[in-house]
């Protein structure tokens, strides 16, 4: 497994219509004689070479590879957990997990599966609620990578998960986390010194900073 503490977090959505994600609810029996339903969902997870929202291209061998990764993983454990929202983190929370990935596969360039919503955990129970109301739900895939800053194309990807996400109303209008802007340059300057001057709280690293923003500001007005 590439070592993922040293590349980029990567999300991904992908909207209701996009995905073609499907509700499946499944009737059962529980033990106590009750009639009642796990509900499941069923489609596209991650696209391959296409440029995304994020500007970002998958090339399909990135994605088959990540997706087989994922697979193994899934029959290893009986599935892998997802959350409800979109986490800035590659750290699964167990306490806002909503479901659980049963099966991931390539259908052309594209990584398509299967969660099954986990009804006995609160994120599991608003999911279902969403779903029994007719919301239409999308899904962020969840991973690492390293983009290529001239071509926009991802190498070294890995899947950690997919998440569950509410699909908004302008899907161009979803702002771009900060941390994508500031991977390198005079951006990660930027940051160095901001974090010199929390952690020291000095007037050189107050200066510094100051500096650096100024130039920043400059830099853009003349793009």
């Amino acid at each position: 497994m590439v070592d993922i503490l040293n590349k980029p977090v990567l999300q991904e959505y992908i909207g209701h219509g996009q995905s073609k994600l499907l509700a499946d609810p499944t009737d059962y029996v529980d033990e106590y004689g009750n009639k009642k339903k796990h509900w499941y969902l069923n489609g596209i997870f991650i696209q391959g070479e296409i440029q995304n929202l994020n500007g970002r291209i998958y090339p399909r061998e990135e994605i088959a590879k990540a997706v087989q990764d994922l697979s193994e993983q899934i029959k290893l454990h009986g599935g892998v957990l997802g959350e409800l929202d979109h986490p800035d983190t590659l750290v699964i929370n167990v306490h806002n997990v909503s479901h659980m990935i049963t099966e991931i596969h390539m259908e052309g360039n594209d990584g398509v599966g299967k969660m099954k919503i986990l009804s006995n955990t609160p994120s599991g129970k608003i999911v279902e609620g969403l779903l029994m109301d007719g919301v239409p739900l999308g899904v962020s895939s969840r991973g690492s990578g390293n983009v290529d800053e001239w071509s926009s194309r991802v190498s070294d990807f890995e899947i950690i998960t997919v998440d569950i996400v509410a699909t908004p109303s302008a899907q161009d209008a979803r702002p771009t986390p900060i941390y994508e802007k500031f991977q390198g340059g005079k951006g990660q300057h930027l940051l160095n010194n901001a974090q010199d001057y929390i952690l020291g709280n000095s007037k050189t690293h107050e200066k510094e900073l100051n500096e650096d923003i100024v130039s920043w500001f400059k830099s853009w007005s003349y793009k």
